[in-house]
């Protein structure tokens, strides 16, 4: 995680340098996204890709559940695992996007004989702050806040005999994130970055868990235009 973290932070420093490469060899223009207009004597047509769809692969760094049980006893069981989802979004202006983001991750594991199994599902929607250089490479930062839909299944073997107990709970969640985004071409966007995400609490009979985690993600997305 921290090499991945330098890796990214001289990534962001390095954009501008990495654009005037891509002005070398690229034939963007500083607004990528809208063609020449087209006029007609009868219509006037904008061809603007400014909508995007596409995967968002992450891998959770310890992500921690804080399973705190009612009698004021306390563990935190922490555990890498991956994850994957949805994002689609729009380009609002030239430094901002909005979009909405849908994922899943879990763990399933065991610690002093205790069984702890989790399902998350994250709905985010998120706001970018980016600034373009060479039409091509894009540093940004973000936040978001949703709702995350969060199911345990526990079996606490500190209760003789071993006591099992489930919940599921819709909580808010939120999540701070930087990256950098580069397009390929007209069409195509990758983009990598790290985020930090509070998942929410989810209670079960015994216990209430709270869910946290520190992300590194990498992405791909196509670009259209609604009106095209």
């Amino acid at each position: 995680m921290k090499k991945f973290s330098l890796l990214l932070l001289a990534a962001l420093i390095a954009s501008p340098a990495i654009a005037e490469d891509y002005d070398d060899y690229d034939t963007y223009d500083d607004e990528p996204y809208v063609e020449e207009v087209a006029t007609t004597s009868s219509s006037t047509k904008s061809d603007a890709r400014d909508t995007y769809a596409g995967l968002r692969l992450h891998r959770n760094s310890n992500i921690s559940f804080y399973y705190e049980r009612n009698d004021d006893s306390h563990t935190t069981i922490r555990n890498d695992n991956f994850g994957g989802g949805l994002v689609i979004g729009n380009r609002l202006t030239n430094n901002v996007k909005l979009e909405f983001e849908t994922l899943y991750t879990g763990s399933n594991l065991n610690r002093k004989n205790s069984d702890y199994k989790y399902d998350i599902w994250s709905n985010m929607l998120n706001v970018l702050l980016y600034k373009t250089y060479g039409g091509a490479v894009e540093p940004y930062v973000g936040m978001g806040i949703g709702v995350g839909g969060i199911w345990a299944d526990i079996e606490d073997a500190k209760y003789i005999p071993a006591l099992k107990s489930h919940g599921t709970t819709f909580d808010m969640s939120f999540d701070l994130m930087t990256g950098i985004n580069f397009s390929l071409n007209k069409y195509v966007d990758l983009n990598m970055g790290l985020r930090y995400v509070n998942y929410g609490k989810v209670k079960t009979k015994t216990a209430t868990t709270h869910v946290d985690a520190t992300e590194i993600y990498i992405g791909a997305a196509y670009k259209f235009g609604i009106f095209d």
